[in-house]
């Protein structure tokens, strides 16, 4: 299983690089094009659309590829599940067109979307301030492994299987006790989460600093919260 999902991203990543090149490449194409014919007004319009589509594909030529992809509504709506009961700050590491700060500012935690891509930040921002909750929304350009996690109570991440385990290290070495990590679409690897809401593609893993503890063990594991016990599924190497 774990071999599969590997060579699974494996193929993914070399899919979103290849489409990468070809659409840079034809962006320069057309721009060079469109200056030897003695159109400018066609060369620009090409040259913007290269600097429009230069943030979006470069994600696929980093160590790890983290490309965009919205989040689903019924992924928003998990994360907002896993985090009932909760409140103070959160932050998105890697917020895309900030949804999930926009849901969560709504039911009112003080939410920062982090995020490198400047169009995707700008537009973030737009839809913030139309929907009339900038003061609780805010969107930075920002590398997510330069982001201070320590002022913190809500951490959401949708990352990729590559980075979870670096990202476990850096939630564990800066998170505050109190403090909880909303993992999506990939769980991380050496820890046991505190519940989780949905399956699938859809799954929110909620690791509690306060209880989460290293996984020593394959099977199936029944943890505490609260009144209720929740029977979590470790996450198996197969």
């Amino acid at each position: 299983m774990k071999r599969q999902t590997a060579v699974s991203h494996i193929t993914t990543n070399i899919k979103i690089l290849h489409m990468s090149v070809v659409i840079v490449l034809l962006c320069v194409f057309l721009t060079i094009q469109c200056v030897l014919n003695g159109s400018l007004v066609c060369g620009g319009g090409a040259l913007l659309l290269s600097a429009i589509c230069v943030p979006f594909v470069t994600p696929a030529l980093r160590k790890i590829c983290l490309p965009y992809v919205p989040a689903t509504t019924s992924q928003v709506e998990n994360v907002i599940k896993a985090l009932k009961g909760r409140k103070g700050t959160l932050v998105d590491l890697g917020s895309g067109d900030g949804r999930i700060v926009l849901e969560a500012a709504k039911v009112g935690f003080k939410s920062t979307g982090v995020e490198l891509n400047p169009w995707l930040v700008m537009y973030s921002k737009f839809q913030a301030f139309r929907s009339g909750i900038s003061s609780m929304a805010s969107f930075h350009r920002r590398d997510i492994w330069k982001t201070d996690l320590s002022k913190f109570d809500n951490v959401v991440i949708f990352g990729v299987d590559s980075m979870m385990k670096d990202l476990e290290v850096k939630c564990s070495q800066e998170m505050h006790d109190k403090s909880v990590i909303a993992a999506c679409r990939f769980s991380f690897p050496n820890r046991i989460p505190h519940s989780q809401v949905g399956e699938g593609i859809d799954a929110v893993w909620l690791y509690d600093n306060s209880l989460s503890a290293p996984l020593s063990t394959n099977s199936d594991t029944l943890i505490s919260n609260g009144s209720a016990s929740q029977k979590i599924i470790s996450n198996r190497k197969v």
